[in-house]
């Protein structure tokens, strides 16, 4: 059996785990009022955005180190194996979710729940790479990436709809089955990479091979491994730097909305679960069209004649100068209707910007080398997330947000510097 196209059920499945992860992280959030209220009754607003502040911040902590240690696992183990582990622990952890009993449970859960989650984001880093050619990388990022912003499309009417008949408990629980079911299609499609692949037919797998420029060092015309560093000499070189300081700078400016907004509506515009259902929404709208217009516009430079090089700089470059002015315009948005939209913008910049970062590794290293690279750069971007999730209390205390925005718009800045100056030129790096 030969299936035409394979390369884009994959991606399609790898995009759909991505819907499932932001679902099952997006519950907490979500039903954050109705738990808060279950469980800490008698405590004040301020201390119970204290106590989901601990919780977030210790998600991330192991969501860092879930990276690092995931972008080994399918280095060493495969995309298939890898994505297999990944997502059966974290829909575990997430229906385990619904017996926490307080701060201590949350927090084991969510902790499990985030070194899972992790390894969506270097596997498929990962099967990008293996699955496409490097001209069709952004867009197949993009659509991976999109995955995110959809799961946060119906993460927040969904389950405003399921706090109507069900309480949080048995939410969570449903939620975690989903993911268990995404396992069975995946298993019996990805048998193998493109090389090996039983159902690819010959006219793709030679289109994928031949389109991996990195992969023929050697120039004898046959596509090898790449340049595949040992992990030291991968972080000697100051391109890596410039991946790992940019998605370091630039992924907290996404958590602050993932974790924030539901906050940020009860708090200053008094949302209710199922109001802010109706509102949140609206900015992960922006985020998904952000990933297709910054993969699709990637794509077109490069068939354009653009080198690598001009692509990546200028589709990051105008992703972050497109949030800085609308971050700044958060300070004092007005009604929650204009607020989320100025959020749709950020997160459509964000968006943009992203998928061209998370493309790079693929584009400096060998595919056995992608994996660490992505995870180490995904480690570094859930620890600067980690470190503005925890200065979030203090800085928005009393219900003022504007510290925070202020600090995403320097973050934007930084992106932008680590990529120009550390990565002057996106091209396969060699020995």
């Amino acid at each position: 059996m030969k299936i035409k196209g394979l390369r884009w059920w994959v991606i399609g499945l790898i995009a759909l785990a991505t819907v499932i992860n932001y679902i099952d992280r997006q519950a907490l959030p979500v039903l954050w009022p109705d738990i808060a209220e279950n469980l800490y009754p008698d405590k004040t607003a301020d201390e119970r955005k204290g106590i989901y502040a601990i919780i977030s911040t210790i998600f991330i902590f192991a969501y860092a180190f879930g990276q690092a240690i995931f972008g080994k696992i399918f280095d060493k183990l495969g995309t298939r194996i890898g994505f297999a582990l990944s997502i059966g622990f974290w829909s575990i952890a997430t229906a385990l979710h619904a017996f926490a009993k307080g701060v201590v449970s949350l927090s084991i859960f969510r902790a499990i729940l985030g070194v899972a989650e992790a390894g969506n984001w270097p596997g498929a880093a990962k099967g990008n790479a293996e699955w496409f050619p490097t001209k069709e990388r952004a867009f197949a990022q993009g659509l991976f990436n999109s995955g995110a912003a959809v799961g946060g499309i119906i993460a927040f009417p969904t389950i405003g709809l399921l706090s109507v008949h069900f309480n949080w408990q048995w939410i969570f629980i449903l939620v975690g089955v989903t993911g268990l079911l995404w396992l069975i299609p995946w298993w019996i499609l990805v048998k193998s990479p493109p090389k090996r692949h039983p159902w690819i037919t010959k006219e793709e797998r030679e289109y994928i091979l031949t389109g991996q420029k990195n992969q023929d060092l050697d120039k004898d015309g046959e596509f090898d491994d790449g340049y595949n560093p040992e992990t030291g000499k991968m972080l000697r070189h100051k391109e890596s730097w410039g991946v790992i300081i940019a998605s370091a700078a630039l992924d907290p400016i996404w958590w602050l909305f993932i974790f924030w907004i539901p906050i940020y509506l009860n708090e200053v515009y008094g949302m209710d679960v199922k109001a802010i259902g109706f509102y949140a929404w609206v900015p992960y709208v922006g985020a998904m069209i952000g990933a297709w217009f910054g993969g699709l516009l990637a794509q077109n430079r490069i068939k354009a004649g653009w080198s690598v090089n001009k692509t990546r700089k200028f589709v990051i470059t105008l992703g972050c100068l497109i949030m800085l002015p609308t971050l700044i315009a958060m300070a004092n948005p007005g009604g929650p209707v204009t607020a989320v939209l100025l959020m749709a913008v950020i997160l459509f910049g964000f968006q943009t910007a992203i998928g061209n970062v998370q493309t790079l590794p693929s584009d400096l290293f060998g595919g056995k080398t992608v994996g660490t690279l992505s995870g180490f750069a995904g480690m570094a971007a859930k620890l600067g997330a980690f470190g503005l999730t925890a200065l979030v209390p203090w800085l928005t205390s009393g219900g003022n947000y504007t510290p925070a925005f202020i600090i995403g718009a320097a973050l934007a800045i930084i992106t932008m510097a680590s990529i120009w100056i550390l990565c002057p030129k996106i091209e396969p790096l060699k020995p």
